[in-house]
């Protein structure tokens, strides 16, 4: 239900893959479907929007494991640590704007020692990741803010558990009317 509630959110960050311009989409979402208070969302979302960046921390991670896999590198349990925390520390200085994970990408790749030039086996696909990790991290900001919300006692549980709240319904208005000025 939660992941329905978020869909909006979710489809807007597909389509536009910036975290940023998703953030009135999730506010909404947020709190008028899932019933976080106003003053907790207002807080928690654009904060997440900036350094919560899953999606992007994920695709750091795989990415970087397929580039060393291509060129036959094999990077053991310390590069394999070492891709988890610059992947961690990337994404979370990582702007909320379309295409910026492929520069991070290449701090990540240069730390562990790999070739920049991998990053061209992704580039051809990456606006498709692009789409599909905006959309992640979106939702674990609604994830998040969810969850702070309910231990700070700023959450409507009515509103949670209600599949059909916040669902604006069509105003259907009569045929044939004219406007009168």
């Amino acid at each position: 239900m939660f992941l329905k509630k978020m869909r909006a959110a979710q489809v807007f960050a597909f389509s536009t893959s910036s975290s940023n311009a998703t953030i009135p989409v999730t506010l909404t979402s947020v709190e008028k479907r899932i019933g976080v208070d106003n003053s907790t969302a207002a807080f928690v979302v654009p904060f997440g929007a900036t350094i919560n960046m899953d999606g992007t921390a994920i695709m750091q991670g795989v990415a970087t494991v397929f580039i060393a896999n291509v060129y036959g590198i094999d990077l053991g349990l310390s590069g394999y640590l070492t891709v988890i925390l610059m992947a961690v520390l990337a994404s979370i200085g990582t702007a909320g704007v379309p295409g910026v994970g492929l520069i991070m990408l290449a701090m990540v790749l240069n730390q562990v020692g790999l070739p920049i030039e991998g990053i061209a086996l992704i580039m051809g696909v990456d606006r498709l990741l692009d789409m599909m990790r905006t959309a992640v991290n979106v939702t674990g900001d609604g994830v998040v803010t969810t969850i702070v919300a309910r231990s700070e006692n700023a959450l409507n549980l009515d509103t949670f558990n209600d599949p059909n709240a916040g669902i604006v319904e069509e105003v259907h208005l009569p045929h044939g009317e004219k406007n009168k000025a």
